[in-house]
C-alpha cells in the first residue's frame, strides 16, 4: 500500500505548485496509484472541510493563496508613482494581501478603478505579497488593427484592409514604432474611443509592403491571429525526432499501398490499397486498406509540440503558403507517407460485402512503405486508358481493385443517400513571384470520390471501435437544419416551382430529391446554395450526435493527424484502447476533452475565414485590370444595403450598392430575402441571372463593387424622375399587402 502524505505535505505541495492542485496532480506528485486514490480522496475532503483548501471545478487550493491568474482592481497611484491592486476573487480569512501591478512598456495605461485579469507571482517584500503582471483591461480587451500606415506631422493614421472597416486611427509619434508611409502594420487600440475626433491605436508590428504577393496571405494570416511562427523549442523538440522502427509495430511493408493527392499536395498522411476478398463467407466482396500516418509517436501529449498543435488545432491552407500545424521535420518528413520509404502509421484493414456493406474491420500499428506517389489526375487518366510510365506498372494489380471496390461502395452510398450539393471547388493559380495567372474550377473525378469514401470509411470504423471500446474521443458532429432555416428553404422552393414536404422526419434524400429535380434548370444554383445556407456548421463534441449530411450515425476524423488536431486525439485514443504504447490518450486529455472540442472548432472557423478573405484578395487583384468589363452571374445575397453577386467566370463575389439601382426606395424583405422598388416593382432575389458591370476592384480589402445592368435578358426599368415625384408621399407596401403579396414576389422571382 502507498502511503498517503500528511495533510501539511499536501498544503505545502499546493502551495510551491499552485497551477498543478488537481486530485491527479496530487496522486501523481505523490506516486498514488489506484484504489489508493480513494484515501487521498478522503483527505482532502477533509482539508476542505476544516477550511484550508477549497474546491474550484477539479482543482484544489489554498483559500489563503490568491490563484495564478485572478482579477484585480487598480487603486490609485501612491505619492511614489506605484500602482496597487486589490484582489477580486480573495476568499480568505487572514488579511487580505498587498499586491503591486508591475507595468510593461507595452502595456496600456492603467487607472484608478480598472478592472485587469493578471498573472500573480508570490513575493516576499516588505510593502507588498504579489506581484501583478497585466494579462488584459477586463471589459477594454485591445482591439486589434492591420492596415495601411500614413505619415503625417505628429505621428499619422492607420486606414484598416478591413472590407468592413472604415473607421481611421490615429497614431501618435512616439507610438509608430518607425513605421514608413505606406507600410502594412498591426496595431492595438491604445484609448478609450473619443466623440470627437479620431480613436488613437498603437503599432505593435510592421509588415512591410501591402502590395507584395506575399502580403495577401499574410494580411489575413495576422488579421484573423493565426500562429505562424514556432518557438524555438517545438522546433528543437520536432528536430530530436527519429523515424520510429520496427518495434512494437505490424509490418506493413509488403503491402502495396499507394497515396493519391492532389498535384500540388504539400504532404501526403494516407494511403489506401484494395484486393478482392477471398473469404469465402464474403462472395464478391472486398479488402480495403487505409494507411494513416502516426503522428501520435512523435507528438506526445503534454510536449511542446502538442501545445503549439492544440494551439493552432489545424493547418491552415493559402494559394501561396500552408501554416502548418505541425514543424516541416514532422508534416513534410517523417510523418508524410513519401514513397519508398518506410514510415510509421495507423492503418485499418476493412472488408465490404459485394454491396458496398462494411461486415468487418481491425485496426493495427504498423510499419508501410508507399509504393508510388501519385495524383488524382494521372490516376484516372490511368484507369481510362491512358496510363503513364507512373501508374502502367500499377494498374492491374493496383489501381484497378482500388476502383472495383469504390464501385462497391457507390452502390451504398446510393443507399445511405448522403447530401449531394453541386458545389465547384475554385482554385487559383500563381505565377512564379505570386501574382495570379488564372481562376479556374477544379475537375470533379471519380478518383476523387474513391479517396473520399475510403477516407468515410476509415472515419466511421474508428468511431465504431471507440464506442465499442467504450473509450473517450471526439465525434464530427453535423446536426440537422434548424426549424426555420428549413422552412425558409420550402419556401425558397415552392417560390421556384419544386416541392419539399412538410410533415415528416427530414432525411438528407429528401433534400437531394430536391436537388434532383433542380438540376438542369435555371434554378440549380439557387436550389444547390439555398440548401447549403439551411445546414448548420459542422463541429467537433466528446458527445456524439450523429453526421446529418453524411447520413451516418457514428463518426470521427481519423485521417489527418498531420492537419487536424481532432484526428491526433482518436489516433492517441486507438492508442490507449488498444494497449500499443505509452503515448496514447491521457487522463489529463480526457478530462480537457470538452474543452479541445470548442477550441479546435473555432480554430477551423478562424481557418476558413482566413482561406476565404485571401481568396477574395487574390481574386480582386486579378479582376482589377477588368474594371469597366461585363460579366455574367447569379445573385447569391441579399442584404438591406444591396445585392451580393457571384461571378460565373471566377465565382468571385462582389456588392451592388443599393444606391446605384436608382432614384426609388428599394423594400428589403428579410423573410423572402428580395430587394422590391417601390415605384418599378423591379425585384432582386437570390438565384436570379444577372449582367453587371465591374466598377471597383480593391485588391488590399478584396472588395468587388458592381453596377446592375440586367436582370435575367431584360434591362432594368427606370422609375420616374424625382422631379414628378417631388412633393408626392413615399410610397410603402403595408404590412398587410406584404403578407398577402409574399408568395406572387416569389413566383416573380423566376
Amino acid at each position: 500500500m502507498t502511503r498517503i502524505p500528511s495533510k501539511q505535505e499536501i498544503l505545502d505541495w499546493i502551495s510551491a505548485h499552485p497551477t498543478q492542485s488537481s486530485k491527479r496532480d496530487i496522486a501523481k506528485a505523490f506516486g498514488i496509484k489506484g484504489s489508493d486514490r480513494i484515501d487521498l480522496k478522503r483527505v482532502l475532503k477533509d482539508l476542505e472541510a476544516e477550511g484550508h483548501l477549497e474546491k474550484r471545478k477539479r482543482t484544489y487550493r489554498d483559500p489563503d493563496r490568491l490563484p495564478p491568474v485572478t482579477v484585480l482592481q487598480v487603486k490609485a497611484p501612491n505619492q511614489d508613482g506605484d500602482l496597487f491592486a486589490r484582489p477580486l476573487e480573495w476568499h480568505g480569512e487572514g488579511v487580505e494581501p498587498i499586491v503591486l501591478v508591475i507595468p510593461r512598456a507595452s502595456d496600456p495605461a492603467l487607472g484608478e478603478g480598472d478592472r485587469i485579469l493578471a498573472r500573480m507571482t508570490l513575493v516576499h517584500e516588505e510593502d507588498h505579497n504579489y506581484e501583478a503582471r497585466l494579462i488584459r483591461r477586463i471589459g477594454s480587451n485591445p482591439r486589434r488593427i492591420l492596415g495601411i500606415f500614413r505619415k503625417g506631422a505628429e505621428g499619422g493614421r492607420i486606414v484598416p484592409i478591413d472590407k468592413s472597416g472604415s473607421t481611421e486611427w490615429m497614431v501618435p509619434e512616439d507610438a509608430r514604432q518607425g513605421a514608413r508611409d505606406g507600410e502594412l502594420v498591426e496595431a492595438e487600440q491604445s484609448g478609450p474611443k473619443s466623440r470627437l475626433g479620431l480613436p488613437r491605436a498603437r503599432i505593435t508590428d510592421r509588415l512591410g509592403d501591402p502590395t507584395e504577393p506575399r502580403a495577401v496571405s499574410l494580411i489575413a494570416i495576422h488579421q484573423h491571429g493565426i500562429p505562424d511562427a514556432f518557438p524555438d523549442e517545438v522546433i528543437e523538440e520536432a528536430d530530436r525526432c527519429k523515424p520510429a522502427g520496427l518495434v512494437g509495430r505490424e509490418d506493413l511493408r509488403d503491402l502495396p499501398l499507394i497515396t493519391i493527392d492532389p498535384s500540388d499536395a504539400r504532404d501526403h498522411d494516407d494511403a489506401c490499397y484494395a484486393h478482392a476478398d477471398d473469404d469465402p463467407k464474403n462472395p464478391g466482396g472486398h479488402v480495403i486498406w487505409v494507411a494513416i500516418a502516426d503522428v501520435a509517436a512523435y507528438v506526445r501529449p503534454g510536449s511542446a509540440l502538442d501545445r503549439e498543435a492544440w494551439k493552432r488545432g489545424n493547418s491552415t491552407y493559402f494559394p501561396d503558403r500552408v501554416v502548418p500545424m505541425l514543424p516541416d521535420r514532422l508534416s513534410g518528413d517523417l510523418c508524410s507517407l513519401h514513397e519508398g520509404v518506410p514510415r510509421a502509421c495507423l492503418a485499418v484493414r476493412m472488408q465490404i460485402d459485394a454491396h458496398g456493406h462494411k461486415v468487418g474491420h481491425r485496426f493495427v500499428r504498423g510499419l508501410m512503405r508507399s509504393v508510388a506517389s501519385l495524383n488524382y489526375a494521372e490516376v484516372q487518366e490511368a484507369i481510362d486508358g491512358a496510363p503513364n510510365d507512373r501508374t502502367g506498372p500499377l494498374l492491374e494489380e493496383v489501381l484497378k481493385p482500388l476502383y472495383a471496390a469504390h464501385n462497391a461502395l457507390q452502390e451504398a452510398r446510393e443507399l445511405r443517400q448522403p447530401l449531394d450539393l453541386d458545389l465547384p471547388e475554385r482554385r487559383i493559380v500563381l505565377s512564379e513571384d505570386g501574382k495570379v495567372q488564372s481562376v479556374n474550377f477544379r475537375d470533379r473525378l471519380q478518383a476523387h470520390r474513391l479517396i473520399e469514401e475510403f477516407m468515410i470509411l476509415a472515419n466511421v470504423a474508428a468511431a465504431e471501435t471507440l464506442i465499442a471500446k467504450r473509450s473517450p474521443l471526439l465525434f464530427r458532429v453535423h446536426e440537422e437544419p434548424a426549424p426555420d432555416k428549413l422552412e425558409a428553404l420550402r419556401e425558397t422552393a415552392q417560390a421556384a416551382g419544386f416541392n419539399l414536404a412538410k410533415g415528416q422526419v427530414l432525411k438528407t434524400r429528401h433534400l437531394n430529391l430536391l436537388l434532383h429535380q433542380a438540376a438542369g434548370t435555371d434554378d440549380a444554383e439557387l436550389i444547390n446554395m439555398s440548401t447549403l445556407r439551411s445546414m448548420t456548421q459542422a463541429y467537433y463534441s466528446p458527445e456524439n450526435f450523429g453526421h446529418f449530411g453524411l447520413a451516418l450515425a457514428h463518426y470521427a476524423h481519423f485521417t489527418s493527424p498531420i492537419r487536424r488536431y481532432a484526428d491526433l486525439i482518436v489516433h492517441r485514443a486507438l492508442i490507449a484502447s488498444h494497449g500499443w504504447g505509452k503515448d496514447g490518450l491521457s487522463g489529463e486529455e480526457i478530462e480537457r476533452l470538452e474543452k479541445t472540442a470548442e477550441h479546435i472548432s473555432e480554430t477551423e472557423r478562424r481557418s476558413m475565414m482566413a482561406e476565404r478573405d485571401t481568396t477574395d484578395r487574390y481574386l480582386a487583384a486579378y479582376l482589377s485590370e477588368r474594371v469597366g468589363n461585363e460579366f455574367a452571374g447569379r445573385v447569391s445575397g441579399i442584404a438591406r444595403f444591396g445585392a451580393f453577386v457571384k461571378l460565373d467566370e471566377t465565382g468571385a463575389d462582389g456588392l451592388i450598392p443599393v444606391r446605384t439601382l436608382g432614384r426609388e426606395f428599394f423594400h428589403f424583405d428579410a423573410e423572402a430575402g428580395t430587394l422590391m422598388g417601390s415605384d418599378t416593382g423591379l425585384t432582386i432575389a437570390l438565384g436570379q441571372q444577372v449582367t453587371v458591370r465591374l466598377t471597383e476592384a480593391t485588391a488590399v480589402t478584396g472588395g468587388l463593387q458592381l453596377e446592375l445592368l440586367s436582370l435575367g435578358d431584360k434591362p432594368l426599368p427606370r422609375g420616374p424622375s424625382p422631379a414628378s415625384r417631388r412633393g408626392a408621399p413615399k410610397r410603402k407596401l403595408s404590412r398587410s399587402k406584404k403578407k398577402s403579396d409574399k408568395l406572387n414576389r416569389k413566383l416573380r422571382r423566376r
